[in-house]
């Protein structure tokens, strides 16, 4: 026979099921739909290497997650070590010269240049110039993405 307490002992845990659901929902990252970014509104952040603008991280209609940020790199320097990550990558060359490692090869890319960078495969770069160099970096994972 169900008693009064086994009714108040459900209606509690439904009522903390759907409190704990609605959170976890509300605090998931929201959809990016169609928008814009301007170069002049990129908060710029000072590295160590050089400045970062962070654009957006977040997941779309059809990506678990899309990363842009911009990186600029004083001569000599380098973002990080040569690395691998099953995100994808695309890199667009604004302006400067960097050396793109993947693998054992290294490519010279000039600004205009495009640079992808496939998934757990080693990369890295390193700004070749005599000048800064700044790219835009597009970082991609679908939905099915095993890390």
């Amino acid at each position: 026979m169900i008693t009064r307490r086994d009714v108040l002992v459900a209606t509690i845990a439904i009522f903390t099921s759907v409190a704990v659901m609605t959170f976890a929902q509300s605090a998931a990252k929201s959809v990016m739909h169609s928008t814009f970014f301007n170069w002049a509104d990129m908060k710029v952040a000072p590295t160590k290497m050089g400045e970062r603008r962070a654009v957006f991280d977040t997941p779309t209609p059809t990506l678990a997650n899309l990363e842009c940020h911009i990186t600029t790199l004083n001569p000599g320097e380098s973002p990080h070590a040569p690395h691998r990550h099953a995100d994808e990558e695309l890199m667009i060359v604004k302006e400067g010269t960097l050396a793109a490692i993947q693998g054992d090869h290294t490519n010279t890319v000039a600004a205009g240049g495009i640079i992808f960078e496939a998934s757990n495969e080693l990369h890295g770069l390193i700004n070749i110039g005599t000048n800064r160099a700044t790219y835009w970096v597009v970082k991609f994972a679908p939905h099915d993405l095993v890390k």
